[in-house]
């Protein structure tokens, strides 16, 4: 398995986690919060999922197209994220989607050689195209934490949250 082969699947069971973890929320999860101003549940989800589109639009628009709808625009006149008004329930739909046209976006810019965009001149995934993956899986890792804690923190019981523990079989194939 090449290096490449092997962060694909890392990121693919990412995608298998963020699924098992919307399966498991209820309708009324997703308001959940800290009760002190932080970010809901669904605001982390959507977040989660706008996190491609954002930086496809900046380093990939060409693979960013997919996740918009050129009839809506925002304020900068450029198109909208597809998923900017969804119910929270269409979220896995955003996640998966943003997940594909992410690693379209990989493949491509590492088979042209080509790196991708830089228009805030940061270097980001400068040294190769493929850290965008990996910046992903970390991203959603941290959000996950946070919904995990928020979930916890709102009254799961432990064998409730022991459940939800059971996604790291997935990294364990």
């Amino acid at each position: 398995m090449t290096q490449l082969d092997l962060l694909l699947e890392s990121f693919k069971r990412n995608g298998r986690v963020n699924a098992f973890l919307l399966e498991a929320l209820t309708p009324a999860d997703f308001d959940l919060s800290d009760g002190q101003g932080g970010w809901s549940i669904e605001r982390h989800l959507r977040h989660m999922a706008g996190f491609r589109v954002g930086w496809l639009w900046n380093i990939s628009r060409e693979h960013a197209d997919p996740l918009l709808d050129h009839s809506r625009k925002d304020a900068d006149g450029d198109p909208m994220w597809r998923w900017q008004e969804s119910p929270p329930t269409e979220l896995g739909a955003a996640l998966s989607a943003g997940d594909k046209a992410a690693v379209k976006a990989v493949e491509a810019h590492l088979q042209s050689g080509q790196p991708f965009a830089d228009p805030w001149k940061e270097r980001a995934y400068g040294s190769n195209p493929a850290h965008f993956l990996q910046h992903t899986i970390v991203h959603d890792s941290h959000h996950r934490g946070q919904i995990m804690a928020l979930l916890r923190m709102n009254g799961r019981s432990k064998e409730q949250m022991d459940k939800l523990e059971d996604h790291w079989a997935i990294w364990r194939e």
